[in-house]
């Protein structure tokens, strides 16, 4: 059960015969390619390559000091944050759990260090970074990944 808890989407007991194994791995990755197709794509205008580097595949949608359309260097923190961030899309992770994923538990209380690299990957990724449209901020709570704009108020 802790498994199911946790995310799994199906589990078999022993004892289980390898036509019946077999029959629940192939639904299971039916079903994973289904929500992958089926879900919005969270990078729309944004493309993050996991070896640290993000770039804007439309030039006229990034202004700032990196050239348009070019690749944005990510430290090895700021990818970190980022990757904490993209594995819960449109979620609001408290600024304690942000803290331990990317610094550790010994970091608890350093959300100067949070707010510091928030405002990096801003700078780096937003178009606006006054104006965030991936990266928000819940102040006092923490921060959240939201693959499209929000719907206005009203």
């Amino acid at each position: 059960m802790e498994a199911l808890d946790a995310g799994a989407d199906d589990y078999v007991t022993k004892p289980f015969g390898m036509e019946e194994l077999l029959a629940r791995m192939r639904a299971g990755r039916a079903a994973r390619d289904h929500r992958r197709r089926a879900a919005p794509d969270p990078a729309r205008d944004l493309v993050v390559d996991p070896r640290g580097q993000a770039s804007h595949p439309d030039p006229g949608q990034r202004p700032g000091p990196a050239m348009p359309g070019a690749d944005t260097r990510l430290t090895p923190t700021e990818w970190h944050l980022l990757e904490v961030l993209l594995r819960h899309p449109g979620k609001l992770l408290a600024q304690q759990y942000l803290l331990k994923e990317v610094w550790g538990a010994g970091y608890a209380d350093a959300t100067g260090n949070l707010r510091l690299y928030m405002a990096q990957l801003r700078r780096k990724l937003e178009p606006d970074p006054a104006r965030p449209r991936w990266l928000l901020t819940e102040p006092g709570m923490g921060y959240r990944f939201q693959p499209d704009p929000p719907d206005p108020p009203g």
